[in-house]
């Protein structure tokens, strides 16, 4: 059971899976840069208190699990 999130006023489990798809599924992803999105993804995400919980890709797309606390 996933442990829930908590604030001043609430209690949370906010998970969200996104699909990043390239126009025209063209085939551009290789390992290189996928790891250089996830990075990016880590980084600006920890300013917005996002955390990543699983990333995959393939050639024409990626998939992204991530936990999210609500704004105020």
């Amino acid at each position: 059971m996933n442990e829930l999130d908590s604030n001043n006023h609430s209690v949370f489990l906010l998970h969200y899976h996104l699909v990043l798809v390239v126009k025209y599924r063209r085939q551009v992803f290789d390992s290189e840069i996928s790891d250089f999105a996830k990075d990016m993804f880590a980084e600006i995400g920890s300013k917005y208190n996002v955390s990543l919980v699983e990333w995959n890709h393939d050639k024409d797309h990626i998939h992204i699990l991530f936990k999210a606390n609500p704004n105020s």
